[in-house]
């Protein structure tokens, strides 16, 4: 990390920024943003990024008036401490305005309309994960006014977005996304995020009850954990930090995740980077897709609510599943091949020899998998490391309970070394000891006087879908299907 000299020195983003009177200038370019969001393996927060930028005014009351009375869908859920997660399953919907919901969250005791059985006092409201094409669909226009082009990604905007408007309470329960990594721009209210890292997925109990593509569960409430029931969850390294308006945050692929609403009113706008890690992400969730749907309809035809997440829209027969594995592993060969032809063309424009022997799809999985450590290797993690200050700020695991990041970002760590430093010896320590890890696992769940225990399809699946196996059989399926 770059000492306080080196960032104030000239030429630092934060002295260009004001180079010109009046002129807003970006601490960092585009490709500078792209570059820090490809390598970087740890979340942080972008600041002074997006204040040109039209949706930075996008309040409820703002959104209510451009929806024009249109209806959206809230999940609502109850203000309680369980220690079980409040999964999307478990909640009830309903569907109204924006301006039934302000409404409603003025905590008037007379109200009527959708809102009139829910108690202000007891519940939240969650209108999440709402597609800009599907709410805006007669309003395009306002695709442009998010611009995630000032982050290296030209012709991205509102179109390849999502919207999340909560009020106090409102959550995701912990989870990773399969797909890409994620930037959040915060536009109204905070957001405080929970997260933890990649490895730490045994300590996080995963699951895919409820199922939802792209979504790996953690079956615990990581705010309020039942560490009898989940002893290793005391393992788990947590980062929280304070989302405040006008900041991004950039979570890493696989990083886990729960995000709570401190503020009255909450609005963010996010969008999923794909990543190159994704063609072979997709063969393992047509996997998990299949033997789910296989189980699950098997076990109770009738009633797929249960465990269906509401995000799906339905169940899929096992012919249309076995299509979306044909067609997961076709595009992940067509990009592999795509790749190798690239890898050609440039040996022989530089007037090279192809003599050596084309790599394998084990190496190219293995190459995937690497991706992002080789990514950072490449670009110089000292590099990046060294951006960190006012507009960069990284976002570090937690040494006291309940302890965030300054709402300023200009809490800048000191202790970030110290903490990269742990999280690679931890990440070179789980590479080397996988197999003990799983025997971790199993052993934990062996009492020592065993007894007959009844062993349900949920159970079944929390192995054969646990997302270390669908790893292993995706490369092992695609390893096959290439001999």
């Amino acid at each position: 990390m770059a000492t306080d000299d080196e960032r104030s020195a000239p030429g630092t983003p934060a002295q260009i920024a004001v180079r010109a009177e009046g002129e807003h200038v970006k601490p960092f370019t585009p490709e500078k943003a792209k570059e820090i969001i490809m390598s970087l393996q740890q979340p942080a927060i972008f600041c002074n990024m997006v204040s040109d930028w039209p949706a930075q005014h996008w309040t409820v009351e703002h959104l209510s008036g451009v929806l024009q009375g249109k209806q959206i869908r809230f999940r609502m859920g109850l203000r309680s401490t369980d220690t079980v997660p409040q999964f999307e399953t478990a909640c009830s919907y309903v569907d109204a305005t924006l301006e039934e919901f302000l409404t409603w969250n003025c905590d008037q005791s007379s109200v009527s309309g959708p809102f009139k059985d829910y108690d202000h006092s007891k519940f939240w409201a969650y209108a999440d994960y709402k597609y800009f094409v599907s709410l805006f669909e007669d309003k395009t226009d306002v695709f442009q006014e998010v611009m995630w082009a000032d982050f290296g990604f030209p012709g991205r905007n509102g179109q390849e977005s999502t919207l999340w408007i909560g009020s106090l309470g409102a959550h995701t329960p912990c989870h990773l996304d399969s797909y890409g990594c994620n930037l959040v721009f915060q536009v109204q209210g905070r957001k405080r995020w929970h997260l933890f890292p990649p490895e730490d997925m045994p300590f996080l109990y995963p699951t895919r009850i409820p199922y939802e593509e792209s979504s790996v569960f953690s079956k615990i409430n990581v705010v309020n954990p039942d560490l009898e029931r989940f002893p290793r969850f005391q393992k788990a390294r947590r980062h929280t930090v304070t989302l405040s308006p006008g900041q991004v945050l950039f979570v890493p692929r696989h990083w886990w995740h729960y995000v709570e609403s401190i503020d009255p009113v909450t609005v963010s706008i996010n969008s999923w980077i794909e990543l190159e890690e994704d063609h072979l992400a997709r063969v393992e969730e047509a996997i998990t897709r299949m033997l789910v749907c296989a189980l699950k309809t098997a076990e109770d035809p009738h009633h797929p609510r249960g465990w269906l997440n509401p995000t799906e829209v339905e169940e899929t027969s096992h012919e249309v599943n076995c299509g979306y594995l044909n067609d997961a592993v076709c595009a992940f060969f067509d990009r592999c091949g795509k790749a190798k032809e690239v890898e050609k063309q440039a040996l022989r424009a530089d007037g090279e020899n192809w003599r050596k022997e084309e790599p394998s799809v084990q190496e190219h999985t293995e190459g995937e998998q690497a991706h992002g450590q080789s990514f950072t290797g490449r670009t110089g993690k000292q590099e990046v490391a060294s951006l960190f200050g006012p507009d960069l700020v990284p976002v570090t695991p937690a040494l006291e309970k309940g302890r965030t990041l300054g709402s300023d970002s200009k809490e800048c760590v000191d202790r970030d070394k110290e903490h990269s430093a742990e999280l690679s010896c931890a990440r070179r320590q789980q590479a080397s000891t996988g197999t003990s890890v799983v025997a971790e696992q199993v052993n934990s769940r062996c009492p020592v006087a065993t007894s007959r225990t009844f062993v349900s399809t949920d159970d079944l699946l929390d192995c054969l879908v646990n997302p270390q196996v669908t790893r292993m059989v995706a490369q092992l399926l695609i390893q096959g299907k290439s001999l």
